[in-house]
């Protein structure tokens, strides 16, 4: 799995609302168009004005491979960067192991208690 994480910060904080909102058939249509895509998660930062967080999770670099050519992918960046941007950071994280925040007595976990 692939976890995509990061932010896009807006130069026009009061835009972030709106932006969200327009790009909301692009994450619908990521999700449901392109083989692999596990979330794909555009949202606003409550504690920051004009920041959007990202969230994406892929099944594979085939698939995030993929996503970089499709047109759900270039309609996004033009749309975000026809609103403004002031910055963006943006990274992926490669996860070899998934397990359950909460074990079998809801108690939350920050080991990894199922792989032997």
């Amino acid at each position: 799995m692939i976890i995509i994480a990061g932010t896009i910060d807006l130069a026009d904080p009061s835009k972030r609302d709106a932006a969200i909102e327009q790009a909301r058939p692009l994450q619908q249509a990521t999700r449901d168009q392109e083989p692999g895509c596990h979330a794909y998660v555009f949202s606003a930062d409550p504690c920051v004005p004009g920041r959007i967080a990202v969230y994406e999770l892929w099944e594979d670099e085939a698939s995030l491979a993929a996503h970089f050519h499709h047109e759900n992918y270039f309609n996004m960046r033009n749309l975000l960067g026809s609103i403004g941007l002031a910055g963006a950071d943006n990274n992926k994280f490669r996860c070899d192991l998934k397990e359950p925040v909460y074990d079998s007595t809801m108690t939350p976990r920050a080991d990894f208690f199922t792989a032997g």
